[in-house]
């Protein structure tokens, strides 16, 4: 019990005490658990040598509120130190706790690192494999060890629960959490432009502690094991089938891709933040991952690009898209639609919105469009079509002027003759 618990209780048991026995109290207590307490844990530091010990965690960055483009940003840090020289490095994870996350963020330090430790410890992976079956679970266990086996490091890991096993990099958790906290601070603002303005954020903050201890960290990077030729993989890879409806659904998200894939069967390699698409040993494009929520609602990441020339033969099949809501590349969009849907019939809401989102693209105008459709909006007007056509219709005088030279038929004459020639 806490020494104020049994404070209260003896004043309620006995009101004529004084309060001010507190102070007597605790420091009776103390004294009598130095004498006859129960026996605590030992912690024993360490001697590190250089090149041995590398650790790796996760840690959430939530509370610090960091918004991209306006939006929360979910996200957690993986994080990496060396246990001798304290070279760190952070990358931001956009996911859970993935064999993915862990094998990108670690292949990524050790690259940027230049060198390998002999050993790697993490946690018992039971944070990031939790929401797994057995099967699955045992083999991203062994995939963990093939990475490891891949950079010649011998793989480690503290007991569950044990904190203070990995207690070289949770107490470096809480400084970065407090210097990024402070970086904040300074900067002014907690929202960044785009993911990559944030990442570049977080690696400015890790490069200025890693400046602190750069005698000990190029001490230490002469102890270290050479790189491999390259990196190993860091995504999981799965077989998807492009629908009629141009997309699939893998782990419960619908991806939109270009029609002319109808019917292709590809392959998709997926990444913290990101989906590879292959077909045969061909790239064919990277698409921004999507993720369920957490109560199993289910999420898509649609392009609208994808399926407009389709919309155009038939716009009112938008009014009951079941991806109508994320069809829209911006909140005016959205909005233009909403003010057309109220002012005017579906079919004219749905055929003016489709037109818009057709200039967007044929004259790549997205962003400007945008802006346009939110200042009519604002004002009162409902957007206008042909208003919006001329423009952003082409600069006739950007427009270059080509002139085709026609060849003289008796060229082909002479091509004849040498050929008769030879």
């Amino acid at each position: 019990m806490r020494p104020f618990g049994i404070y209260e209780e003896i004043l309620r048991r006995h009101p004529s005490l004084s309060p001010g026995i507190r102070r007597t109290l605790e420091r009776r207590i103390r004294g009598w658990r130095a004498l006859h307490g129960p026996e605590q844990e030992v912690i024993f530091r360490q001697v590190h040598e250089p090149g041995r010990m590398g650790l790796s965690d996760f840690t959430d960055m939530a509370d610090l509120g960091i918004m991209v483009a306006g939006a929360p940003l979910d996200h957690r840090l993986y994080h990496f130190r060396l246990v001798y020289s304290g070279f760190e490095h952070a990358h931001v994870v956009l996911g859970g706790e993935s064999f993915v996350a862990l094998a990108e963020g670690l292949q990524n330090a050790l690259w940027a690192l230049g060198g390998v430790p002999r050993e790697h410890r993490s946690d018992s992976l039971s944070a990031a494999f939790r929401n797994l079956g057995l099967d699955t679970a045992e083999d991203a266990t062994r995939r963990y060890d093939a990475l490891c086996a891949h950079y010649g490091m011998q793989p480690t890991r503290n007991n569950t629960g044990v904190a203070h096993e990995n207690g070289s990099i949770e107490s470096a958790h809480g400084h970065l959490r407090k210097e990024m906290e402070d970086a904040l601070h300074l900067r002014g603002s907690t929202d960044f432009s785009d993911l990559q303005d944030y990442r570049r954020f977080v690696d400015e903050v890790v490069g200025r502690r890693n400046a602190r201890v750069r005698p000990r960290i190029d001490t230490e990077r002469a102890a270290l094991q050479a790189l491999p030729a390259s990196r190993t993989t860091d995504y999981e890879e799965a077989p998807v089938t492009v629908t009629s409806s141009s997309g699939f659904i893998l782990r419960k998200v619908f991806y939109s891709v270009p029609s002319r894939l109808i019917g292709f069967r590809l392959r998709a390699r997926l990444y913290d933040d990101r989906l590879d698409l292959h077909l045969g040993a061909t790239h064919l494009m990277t698409l921004p991952r999507g993720r369920a929520g957490a109560d199993g609602k289910r999420d898509q990441v649609l392009d609208y690009r994808h399926v407009i020339h389709s919309l155009r033969r038939k716009p009112m099949a938008l009014m009951d898209y079941v991806y109508r809501d994320r069809i829209f590349p911006r909140p005016a969009y959205a909005r233009a639609f909403e003010a057309l849907i109220a002012a005017k019939n579906d079919r004219t809401a749905c055929r003016t919105i489709v037109e818009i989102l057709a200039i967007a693209h044929e004259r790549a105008c997205e962003a400007e469009l945008a802006e346009v459709l939110a200042a009519e909006l604002d004002a009162g007007r409902l957007p206008d079509l042909g208003d919006l056509r001329r423009r952003f219709a082409p600069d006739p005088a950007a427009l270059p002027e080509i002139t085709v030279v026609q060849t003289s038929l008796d060229a082909y004459e002479d091509l004849a003759d040498v050929g008769a020639a030879a």
